[in-house]
């Protein structure tokens, strides 16, 4: 009889841990215990789904749970929460949350992929009908119903990260009008200053008001509904939707309470093979900690890439196997209207305060041949060390085909490559998908002049 693994969270992480450890060992018993009604969906597609470009709930998820248990062997409970993991007995308590009972489920080995929660602002009424956040698909779908049920024509959103910018996107194409209130002074604060205007000028056009420096003081409420929100200097703005994306915490107080280690922001520390303080516990995902591929630094850094690549580590090594995680360059990208916005690596900040000498290196230039035509600009900006050359990171904004950019350089910081090597790299060319001279290798050219090689 095989061992017994219970995975808490039937999402990115957990089923990824799964997935791996019943591959590798086919007698291993896996059951996987998830709060929501929906298993291996994808968060990330959540925005998309609300501005009807994907069409039903379903389209977001890979399997149901009775697919997962006849493709994979895998037993997956929905509307299940656990509450409480009791290390010393190895065993979890269990909440039916359809039946409203409780029960017991004892383990050989656990995996926490718990995730995270989106923050909520302790202001007045932040919980009043029509206040939002978006998180799991039930948020989806109840964002999506009451924009048809309340007829809604304004929306408000709180936070201009990716999912608000997202969101800003989506609304606007059903025809909302969208209003973003953002505490910091500008947008993505990460990006070069540059990128950001350009990211704020792309909103004025597509008629999204942005208000940066601005936090929410009140969400203001009628009979129980949201109709306006007043922010910190006084202003008010009348709404009839406020969605809430201001960031998020992991999912660690049922770790905290079982003696598990934490760390930053209470996310659960696990060392690179994904374990917890506990031998018979491993964690991944958004509930975890984890480091910086080039600093080595602790961070938390919640992606769906991360929680994937931690989940099929930790089932890996369940099963027996050696793999490690190797760490993260937070490398993402999200479309804004015809903006596609993209970054990896270190900050020139970043990279000073860990000891660097950072530089950078910034271009312009078609995604085309100059004569063909549909060519678009793609703005590249590759951060690298003064002295070595060795790049650190790179950020970038423009057409679709940033994507691509932006992987292969994030492909060249984990190789350890100096923006040297970068220039001599042999790329692809064709007049409709490329200039002969590459925006890649034209930034890399342009930071080689700036490294000061130190000689013996």
């Amino acid at each position: 009889m095989g061992k017994h693994l219970v995975v808490i969270g039937g999402t990115a992480a957990g089923l990824s841990a799964a997935s791996k450890a019943k591959r590798m060992d086919p007698d291993i018993k896996v059951s996987v215990y998830e709060r929501t009604g929906f298993i291996a969906y994808g968060a990330c597609g959540l925005p998309y789904y609300i501005g009807d470009l994907v069409k039903t709930e379903g389209k977001l998820a890979d399997f149901t749970p009775d697919e997962l248990k006849e493709k994979r062997d895998i037993s997956t409970y929905i509307h299940h929460e656990v509450t409480k993991i009791d290390a010393d007995s190895k065993t979890l308590d269990v909440y039916d949350l359809r039946k409203n009972e409780f029960f017991k489920v004892p383990y050989d080995y656990l995996v926490i992929a718990t995730g995270a929660s989106p923050i909520i602002p302790d202001i007045p009424h932040v919980h009043a009908n029509g206040v939002f956040f978006l998180r799991t698909v039930e948020d989806g779908m109840a964002i999506k119903n009451a924009i048809k049920e309340r007829n809604v024509k304004k929306a408000l959103i709180v936070g201009g990260g990716f999912i608000g910018l997202e969101m800003a996107e989506q609304l606007s194409f059903l025809g909302i009008a969208v209003t973003i209130v953002e505490a910091l002074p500008r947008l993505l604060p990460l990006l070069d200053e540059e990128y950001s205007n350009a990211v704020k000028k792309n909103l004025a056009e597509n008629n999204v008001y942005l208000h940066t420096g601005t936090t929410v003081s009140e969400i203001i409420s009628e009979n129980g509904n949201v109709v306006g929100v007043k922010t910190n200097n006084g202003e008010i703005f009348d709404t009839d939707m406020a969605i809430v994306s201001i960031g998020v915490r992991p999912n660690s107080s049922m770790a905290q309470n079982a003696g598990l280690k934490t760390g930053i922001k209470n996310a659960i520390v696990v060392d690179e093979y994904m374990k917890t303080s506990d031998e018979s516990i491993w964690a991944c995902g958004d509930c975890v900690q984890t480091f910086n591929f080039i600093t080595k630094r602790e961070t938390y850094v919640p992606l769906g890439t991360t929680a994937n690549k931690q989940g099929r580590i930790a089932g890996g090594n369940i099963a027996g196997d050696k793999s490690t995680f190797k760490g993260v360059l937070a490398s993402q990208i999200t479309k804004v209207f015809d903006l596609y916005i993209a970054s990896t690596g270190l900050t020139v900040d970043q990279a000073r305060e860990a000891g660097f000498l950072p530089e950078e290196a910034k271009i312009v230039k078609k995604d085309k041949a100059s004569y063909y035509p549909g060519g678009k600009d793609n703005n590249i900006k590759l951060i690298f060390d003064k002295n070595t050359g060795r790049l650190l990171g790179a950020q970038a904004i423009g057409s679709e085909s940033i994507a691509g950019r932006i992987n292969l350089l994030a492909t060249a910081i984990t190789a350890g490559m100096t923006v040297a090597e970068l220039s001599e790299v042999d790329l692809v060319y064709a007049p409709s998908v490329a200039p002969v001279y590459d925006p890649i290798l034209i930034a890399a050219s342009q930071a080689v002049k700036k490294v000061v090689l130190k000689r013996d």
